[in-house]
């Protein structure tokens, strides 16, 4: 029987506070309702800042992250569109795969895991298509299966570059709403996020934004949809509702974490997360553990994935942290199983909470026959934290 509070520590789901906890609690109620309207509307808006954008307009899918990547392409490409996808990690290579399967053709960059989107490799495809065959860029923006966070401005640039009008895709699920993402600076036509990271909800939601030349798309677009339209559903949602049943817990639960974020102001939610991981990477330096991320520059503000030693088996570091200390990390994915584990620290998370995450994975390291010095990681994340001081804490209204 393990006793006390189960650790999350994986890159999402994260955990959910209080009070967005507290505002689920409501009655059921009737989404055709005009006073609906009072509710999906500030959620609507509330968004767009936390997007980085004011242009785009914000569809709520009934779904994961995943939902909002097919809405993405059914709604504004057409089978055997082709299309440009960098595949560096599980979900950048899932997104490509989900392509293919809807019948685009997959011009796919292949670079190691540990290393962000080749932007000058893009740039140089880009240059080289002459005849404007790429309808489509696909961007992972924060790679959650290895930690590294890519340039999508970097991206933005080399279409600007190249005078090339295919659309950019940025899948921002484990970035928008813990780093900074700039939808109409960085010229991003589809944003794709989730409620279950960054936004500190339970999953249940797929967010999707579209730019205004997005939108210019979707009537010339011939891939079959229906659950997924988005044209029906921005109708709806002018409407003040949308197309089916919605989960209306999760709407209430959206709002109380938007206001979580306005009052904290996302430039220091932004700082937070920054702060945080540095204090997670000076701990796994100090274990004199390596982290997939090659190097620090595109290290992820979000997640990090650590490299085991040879002789240790990162499933086993992961087995002891949850039956001895009641503690969740993140397994590695792909060819990183059994190689790697990771530390989300994303969302809803402090200080105290990413010197637990160390301190429980120096002893699940050591339990499994790695050589960690007890102590060093926390000692070497403290000394972080003691240097840059949190701003003071925010009181965070319940609803």
């Amino acid at each position: 029987m393990q006793t006390g509070t189960a650790h999350l520590f994986i890159p999402g789901p994260t955990n959910v506070p209080a009070d967005v906890q507290r505002a689920m609690i409501v009655p059921m109620q009737d989404h055709r309702a005009p006073e609906f309207a009072g509710l999906l509307g500030p959620v609507l808006e509330g968004l767009k800042p936390v997007f980085g954008t004011k242009q785009a307009r914000i569809a709520l899918l009934p779904g994961s992250g995943t939902a909002a990547w097919e809405a993405a392409i059914t709604n504004t490409l057409s089978p055997g569109d082709k299309v440009l996808m960098a595949r560096h990690g599980q979900f950048s290579t899932l997104w490509a795969q989900m392509a293919q399967a809807l019948g685009l053709r997959v011009e796919a960059i292949d670079v190691a895991w540990g290393a962000p989107c080749p932007v000058r490799e893009i740039e140089r495809r880009l240059g080289a298509d002459r005849h404007g065959e790429i309808r489509a860029v696909f961007v992972t923006h924060n790679e959650t299966a290895t930690g590294v966070t890519s340039d999508v401005a970097g991206v933005r640039h080399a279409l600007d570059t190249c005078f090339h009008d295919a659309l950019l895709f940025v899948d921002g699920v484990s970035s928008i709403g813990s780093i900074r993402f700039e939808m109409d600076k960085w010229g991003v036509d589809m944003a794709v996020a989730g409620s279950q990271k960054g936004l500190m909800c339970p999953a249940g939601l797929g967010i999707l934004a579209a730019s205004p030349k997005a939108l210019d798309t979707i009537a010339g677009s011939t891939m079959p949809r229906s659950f997924l339209d988005l044209h029906a559903m921005l109708n709806a949602h002018d409407a003040g509702s949308f197309c089916y049943t919605p989960p209306a817990q999760l709407l209430h639960a959206l709002r109380a974490a938007l206001t979580r974020l306005k009052t904290e102001g996302l430039h220091n939610v932004f700082a937070r997360h920054h702060r945080l991981a540095n204090g997670i990477r000076a701990g796994i330096a100090a274990m004199g553990l390596q982290t997939v991320a090659e190097h620090r520059i595109f290290a992820s503000d979000t997640v990090t994935a650590i490299r085991t030693p040879q002789d240790v088996d990162a499933r086993e570091v992961i087995s002891i942290a949850r039956e001895r200390y009641n503690t969740h990390f993140g397994g590695g994915l792909g060819p990183l199983a059994g190689k790697a584990f990771r530390i989300g620290h994303l969302g809803d998370l402090n200080e105290g909470m990413c010197l637990t995450a160390l301190g429980i994975a120096e002893l699940s390291l050591k339990a499994a026959g790695a050589r960690v010095e007890l102590g060093a990681g926390l000692a070497a994340a403290q000394a972080v934290f003691a240097a840059h001081s949190p701003a003071p804490a925010l009181a965070i209204a319940a609803e």
